[in-house]
């Protein structure tokens, strides 16, 4: 039973960059729903991934941070597959060579390009897939679970994903006339390559496994099964939103056994 909805539809993946990664558990909830997959990755490296696991679907070049090349990317998808069903952005990208510093000391070059890619993108292709995105097709991206907590070790990241929530909203009023949808995976901490290059990320991101009502991290396959859902024809009612995955988290600040240890 096709429940989704989603056999035989051609959605775009953007964001494989390894096997941990968000979009790779997307693209595999996908593939089982019966999915045309198309993917689009930074380099040669994440290609060799896709073509590994994903065999008999498309892998295309595309950069980010260079707008020729998202140009390149959505006209070669154009060519040759004509309109497609769905979008998934599921690429940020932050410097933290210099490690964390506090939140005033953000550099202008690191907070500007850290938007450009992991906000920006997904914007410019909204533009881009106006045109190739069929009626009633879907956009998702992937967020957190809330830009109102000042975690220090994500530092800068934290307001642009507050302007992607934002964009969201935007973008979804924008292609309305065309009734795509526009949604966002608001995710709690991750098991990730991308996480893992946070400095100082293990600790937040074992104390949101303990903040968690069922005392038990989120997993990467369960953010993906929820994109899945929200591209799909069965979240028809669902727009300009993101929707949170944080196994409870998020109402579990008096949690008795974080309190007994802190105040204790």
């Amino acid at each position: 039973m096709d429940f989704l909805g989603l056999n035989g539809r051609k959605i775009v993946i953007f964001g494989v960059a390894n096997r941990k990664s968000v979009a790779f558990h997307i693209a595999k909830v996908l593939e089982e729903a019966g999915a045309e997959l198309i993917f689009s990755v930074l380099n040669e490296e994440a290609a060799a991934v896709v073509r590994k696991f994903f065999p008999g679907h498309s892998v295309l070049l595309c950069d980010f941070s260079d707008d020729a090349s998202m140009q390149a990317c959505a006209a070669e998808i154009a060519e040759r597959f004509g309109l497609v069903y769905g979008v998934v952005h599921s690429v940020a990208f932050a410097d933290y060579s210099e490690g964390v510093k506090p939140f005033h000391e953000t550099a202008r070059r690191d907070f500007l390009q850290a938007m450009d890619i992991s906000c920006y993108s997904f914007i410019r292709l909204g533009g881009l897939f106006a045109p190739l995105l069929e009626e009633d097709g879907a956009m998702l991206t992937i967020s957190i679970s809330t830009t109102r907590m000042a975690a220090e070790s994500y530092g800068y990241m934290a307001p642009i994903k507050a302007a992607l929530d934002s964009s969201v909203c935007f973008l979804a009023k924008s292609l309305s006339p065309k009734r795509v949808r526009v949604n966002a995976v608001g995710a709690a901490p991750l098991k990730t390559s991308s996480s893992a290059g946070i400095p100082g990320y293990i600790k937040p991101y074992l104390f949101a496994e303990k903040a968690t009502l069922r005392k038990e991290a989120v997993k990467t396959t369960e953010v993906a099964d929820t994109a899945a859902f929200l591209l799909s024809p069965r979240a028809s009612g669902i727009n300009a939103q993101t929707v949170i995955v944080d196994a409870g988290m998020a109402t579990n600040f008096f949690d008795r056994e974080i309190l007994d240890r802190t105040v204790e």
